[in-house]
């Protein structure tokens, strides 16, 4: 086995991180889902989930990861082989992500471009792209705003950017935008040229990349607090609603929040923590590195809605009118738009901008690292001294239907591997097994209550979210399967992957498999009960 990388600093670490964990979803996301689920009053579930399921996790994949030393495919072999599948699952969803944030990276890229004017824009409705319907209420006096009404930063963001009325649907997915394509040819460039030599070129690109969103998140809340309405804004996001504490949803949301934003089950966290050296305190990173996530989601809202409270201000509406868009839109509408009416509009349109671009390069470097970890470990002979060949074939992938990955294509699946992986670890690998490994790293134990969340807590909230997806619509179940079935086959026909010990996999065959994977499992009190359905007795 070639020897193992390691980071050059333990600060390239913890800084590549904290920039995976601190994402595009800690500004678009968290802020939108706590208002709607009882702005202060969501803090309580949202810490509980994190502090109960989110971090003990987290802590989970640093240590499994860099105790054994490989990645999301070959680390099962030595966990348990049965649970192999779940690294090809992984890089599939890894691979997803990456794309997806490929993609919203190269339309920032492409307002970072038309940012360098004296007037923004989406701030007039004199161009070429705007309709009838394009209403400047900031631009003019006694301004009606009607129902057919769209702002300037709409239209320039759904008919410039996307062109989206020179298609129909979905179906019509229609040419090529050469504009954002040359956007999407520099980002891979700049994704490329990070991460082909390892963590030790990356983990200096995400000094820079990790540390830049926070000047401009503090800059953007001093310029924010100023506004007129500001702290409309603000009061709306952190008033409590007790009573939506009552109600499941709140629950399911505050679990997918932190389960998402802290990122377990994209093998990032693996890949990461086996490049430390074998003493390195991980327990200590996990807890920062989770309190720094959480901060900084909590700040973000903050900075959104001190402009939410201003446009809401100054279109004379409500702020929970102003606050309906989300996830995209929000940034590249909403924000863009208040951006446009602020004196200087220029200097902050080109520091938000690029804000959003190192937030989404931190995430892309994360999600491809764990990829190109994973696969080097696995085909190690076959890939030596050919990383640079295959970082370059994983960026230039791409995909353009962004709200199809962004709804469909991670949700379910990394929940389930999230489940699966705490799973295999605490009830196959074995608590005591587990914990031996961490004592051997760190010299101590993990606490009872951090074997408790492994081996019960995380894996019901986990279930219980799983669950929660579930509709009962008939509309609904045809829509997600459309959209969602390419996503499941690629992954379920990834799951049968550690079964198979030949060319073909016999359907008789299948239980055999099983059979003998599960005899193969490092814990040596893993009892076969039943041939037939391969069930262990733990």
């Amino acid at each position: 086995m070639l020897p193992r990388e390691n980071w050059g600093k333990k600060a390239d670490f913890l800084f590549s991180v904290i920039g995976y964990a601190v994402d595009l979803g800690n500004v678009w996301r968290f802020p939108y889902i706590c208002y709607q689920n009882g702005g202060g009053a969501f803090l309580i579930p949202y810490l509980l989930m994190a502090v109960f399921g989110g971090i003990p996790l987290f802590y989970m994949e640093l240590a499994i990861g860099q105790y054994h030393r490989n990645g999301a495919i070959s680390i099962w072999r030595k966990i348990c082989p049965i649970f192999k599948g779940i690294g090809y699952a992984i890089c599939i969803i890894s691979l997803f992500v990456a794309f997806y944030y490929n993609t919203i990276m190269s339309w920032a890229v492409y307002y970072l471009y038309f940012s360098f004017t004296t007037e923004l824009p989406w701030a007039r409705c004199n161009n070429g792209w705007n309709t009838l319907n394009c209403t400047n209420y900031f631009h003019k006096k006694n301004t009606t705003w009607t129902k057919s009404s769209t702002s300037p930063a709409e239209e320039f963001f759904t008919r410039k950017v996307l062109q989206v009325h020179r298609s129909s649907g979905l179906g019509d997915l229609g040419g090529v935008s050469w504009q954002l394509a040359l956007c999407l040819l520099f980002i891979f460039t700049v994704v490329y040229f990070s991460i082909w030599k390892g963590v030790k070129t990356s983990g200096k690109v995400v000094r820079v990349t990790a540390t830049f969103p926070y000047v401009v998140l503090v800059i953007l809340l001093i310029r924010g607090a100023t506004l007129p309405g500001a702290w409309r804004g603000i009061l709306f996001y952190i008033k409590p609603e007790w009573s939506k504490l009552l109600t499941r949803q709140v629950w399911v949301d505050a679990a997918a929040q932190v389960f998402f934003s802290l990122g377990p089950g994209f093998g990032v966290l693996l890949a990461f923590a086996s490049y430390n050296k074998f003493n390195n305190n991980f327990y200590k990173d996990a807890l920062v590195t989770s309190a720094i996530n959480c901060m900084t989601s909590l700040f973000s809202g903050c900075v959104i809605f001190t402009v939410l409270g201003y446009m809401a201000e100054m279109r004379n509406e409500k702020v929970e009118d102003v606050a309906k868009d989300t996830g995209a839109s929000l940034l590249f509408i909403t924000y863009a738009e208040a951006i446009a009416t602020m004196p200087g509009s220029t200097f902050f349109a080109i520091i938000f901008f690029v804000m959003l671009i190192t937030l989404g390069l931190d995430s892309t470097f994360a999600g491809l690292e764990g990829v190109v970890t994973a696969v080097l470990d696995e085909y190690a002979e076959l890939l030596r001294n050919r990383r640079e060949w295959l970082v370059l074939g994983l960026v230039i992938g791409g995909a353009y239907v962004v709200k199809l990955f962004e709804e469909y294509a991670t949700g379910a699946a990394v929940i389930t591997v999230v489940f699966l992986e705490a799973i295999a670890v605490s009830w196959f690998y074995g608590m005591k097994r587990f914990c031996r490994d961490i004592k051997e790293m760190l010299g101590f134990s993990p606490g009872w209550f951090w074997q408790i969340c492994w081996v019960a807590i995380s894996p019901i909230f986990l279930m219980v979210r799983l669950t929660s997806g579930l509709r009962f619509s008939l509309w609904h179940c045809v829509w997600v399967c459309e959209r969602s079935s390419g996503t499941y086959v690629l992954i379920k026909m990834s799951t049968y992957l550690p079964f198979k010990h030949s060319q073909e996999i016999p359907p008789l065959n299948f239980h055999h498999h099983l059979y003998e994977d599960l005899a193969n499992c490092p814990r040596s009190n893993v009892k076969i009960t039943s041939h037939r359905f391969g069930c262990p007795v733990l």
